[in-house]
């Protein structure tokens, strides 16, 4: 464990993970994060560490104050398996479960909006394509299910358009920003996505208003277009696709 000064509480650990109190005091209860103990249930945490135990990285005992317990890694049966919560979402980021509101009515505005202009665009340059909305599970590799606020599926891609999920990577995600998954959709989520091979990785900020583009390159994230407020964005790969933002907010 880092010095003192790297140590952080439970609510500033939770704030960071975008996770309740809740959830972070059952994962010390239960070892599944390394902490240190100050006095009689006092718990201080460094977050680095935590984050590798929570994502499987192997974390092991340092010293006598250090206690750790590899977490379980959940599956897509073990998300079919969750009871619905009303006024909630659940996703599976490698392995771990995820819970958040429901998105407000912002989020949902913006994101009809660029789906219609979406729709409308591939509608004339793929066909065979699909736009699809959430709520529609993504799966990676069993161990990642998402359910991302826009998708698009290109003609040549139907195998992986399941009964009842999309079984592999899109073409394109975007994922719209909430105040409560601003941290998740830019740091978990798009690491998820880059190593699943999604091409296109659009992030949108209604609070910005801003969008940004990402194209897979050489198995790295880079931004190929963005904007903000009244700008017009067009992203290099979809010729002739303009998106005017001012008609998102």
């Amino acid at each position: 464990m880092k010095a003192d000064k790297d140590l952080i509480t439970a609510q500033s650990l939770a704030e960071a993970l975008n996770l309740s109190v809740e959830t972070i005091w059952r994962y010390t209860r239960e070892k599944r994060i390394p902490f240190v103990e100050l006095g009689r249930r006092q718990y201080r945490y460094q977050l680095e560490e935590v984050v590798k135990a929570l994502d499987g990285g192997g974390v092991h005992e340092q010293s006598a104050r250090y206690e750790t317990r590899p977490a379980k890694k959940l599956t897509y049966q073990d998300y079919l398996e969750i009871p619905d919560e009303p006024g909630y979402r659940f996703e599976i980021l490698n392995g771990m479960l995820v819970k958040e509101p429901s998105p407000n009515v912002m989020h949902q505005r913006v994101s009809r909006r660029l789906q219609r202009l979406l729709e409308d665009y591939f509608m004339e340059a793929d066909p065979q394509g699909e736009v699809f909305n959430a709520p529609l599970d993504v799966t990676f590799q069993d161990i990642s299910v998402v359910q991302p606020d826009i998708l698009y599926i290109s003609g040549l891609q139907q195998s992986i358009v399941k009964d009842t999920r999309i079984d592999g990577p899109p073409t394109l995600v975007v994922e719209i920003l909430s105040p409560s998954n601003g941290r998740k959709d830019r740091l978990q989520k798009l690491q998820i996505y880059q190593e699943a091979g999604v091409q296109h990785y659009w992030i949108v900020n209604p609070q910005e208003n801003t969008l940004e583009c990402f194209a897979l390159q050489n198995g790295l994230y880079t931004l190929a277009a963005a904007g903000m407020d009244h700008d017009v964005v067009e992203p290099p790969a979809f010729q002739g696709l303009s998106v005017a933002l001012k008609s998102l907010w």
